[in-house]
């Protein structure tokens, strides 16, 4: 569990997207504020902006929001860039407060790993049946649901401690009975010090017993997340643009834009829209500079059908025959209002950019993120996760967010406040 596979470092790899998460003053902002510094993509004079009692905050290199800065805690997510030789990095520092966990959650559904940091000095290190963090829990679990590709690790403030091996094998050990019994796949468990820069950027051999790379040389490794290009074809539109003036792109009808949630698309295809169920053949296809191409999951296209069909904002267009339109579904949610899930209540579903009621049929469980068991409740209290069956006003095309995550997804949204009240992860059709 500690020391990862390398992959095969010869060639410059794709973007990673990743996010920084785990309990309240984990120190997730320090860190990436020293991977910043050490990597050298901060400017001196930004440097000279952070500093307090003539030292240098790091943290303060994330924390954008004046609220963030006056009370020293993360609200919204911070994104920063950066690179190395080998790869380029967009980092996503998300809230530790329970509260702020919508926030969170937004930035796990598009990353392509996770470092879920674990404050030494927070936990009885000294006991080697020691109790985790309950956020640090709930954070591993949240982003093993959404299927982000890798989850790893970081024991922070070893440098803290007066016995930092002890401290860190104790606490590994928590971690990996933790992944173990939820099932969590952990690419690494890495001893840090994100103040002193320690196993950060440069690694430190054989520090607290620890073999493998330093956490940046673990990132330069990790694999993005694979789009759904197996899948069959499924296309959110997202916006119509109207007969356009340019004949040559697309012979003087409409295109429909947006990206490509699943399969792929290519001219000569019959396709089915969603609600509607007319039927056409795709004409053209083009890419996001308005060039003909065969376009796959997870990159933008412009669709050009061989008639004229009604196709607004919200629709689908879908493979025939390969989906199945559902009116109801069992589904995973984490909840994230203010007001509790109950059973009967409606909310607006975005699935895709369309729209429909929902209705609440029933809690089947919730989890209880100490445990891990899964227990009877008659409602869903703010930063639980449970399973519920939902009723839709109108059918729609899902599949498993196992194996499709834009077609598995959608988000409810309360029909009074208009605030986001859940991220619902499709596991079957009812």
């Amino acid at each position: 569990m500690n020391t990862p596979t390398p992959l095969n470092t010869t060639e410059l790899k794709p973007a990673l997207r990743f996010i920084t998460c785990g309990s309240v003053d984990d120190g997730k902002s320090t860190l990436i504020g020293r991977l910043l510094v050490d990597s050298k993509a901060v400017l001196q004079d930004h440097l000279a902006g952070v500093q307090r009692q003539g030292e240098t905050d790091l943290a303060l290199l994330t924390d954008g929001l004046s609220a963030e800065r006056e009370q020293g805690i993360t609200i919204d997510v911070a994104y920063r860039y950066f690179s190395t030789e080998t790869r380029k990095f967009i980092i996503g520092d998300a809230p530790g407060h329970e509260q702020y966990t919508r926030n969170m959650v937004t930035a796990a559904s598009s990353a392509d790993a996770a470092v879920v940091l674990v404050d030494a000095t927070k936990l009885d290190w000294k006991n080697p049946h020691l109790e985790l963090l309950v956020q640090t829990r709930r954070h591993s679990l949240l982003v093993n649901l959404l299927r982000v590709t890798s989850l790893v690790f970081a024991v922070n403030k070893l440098d803290a401690v007066a016995d930092p091996a002890l401290a860190y094998a104790n606490i590994s050990g928590a971690l990996q009975r933790f992944a173990k019994a939820a099932h969590i796949d952990v690419r690494a468990t890495i001893p840090i010090s994100a103040l002193k820069g320690w196993n950060v950027v440069d690694a430190q051999p054989d520090w607290c017993g620890y073999q493998g790379p330093s956490l940046l040389e673990l990132l330069e490794q990790l694999p993005v997340t694979q789009a759904d290009v197996e899948q069959p074809f499924a296309f959110p539109v997202q916006w119509v643009e109207k007969f356009s003036s340019s004949a040559d792109t697309s012979q003087g009808r409409r295109v429909f834009w947006g990206r490509v949630a699943a399969g792929s698309v290519k001219p000569g295809q019959s396709i089915s829209v969603l609600p509607s169920g007319q039927t056409a053949v795709v004409a053209q296809v083009l890419d996001h500079a308005r060039q003909p191409a065969d376009i796959e999951a997870g990159h933008s296209a412009g669709i050009v059908l061989d008639r004229e069909v009604d196709v607004s904002r919200g629709d689908w267009l879908l493979e025939p025959g390969k989906l199945q339109a559902e009116r109801q579904l069992l589904a995973t949610v984490a909840w994230m209002d203010d007001e509790p899930l109950v059973p009967g209540r409606v909310y607006w579903a975005l699935h895709g950019h369309r729209w429909v009621k929902a209705k609440v049929s029933r809690i089947v469980h919730q989890l209880n993120v100490n445990t891990l068991a899964e227990e009877a409740a008659s409602q869903l209290a703010p930063n639980t996760i449970g399973h519920i069956e939902l009723a839709f006003q109108e059918p729609l095309a899902t599949l498993p967010f196992a194996q499709a995550r834009s077609l598995g997804a959608m988000i409810l949204v309360d029909t009074a406040s208009h605030k986001t009240s859940g991220a619902v992860l499709v596991l079957k059709s009812q």
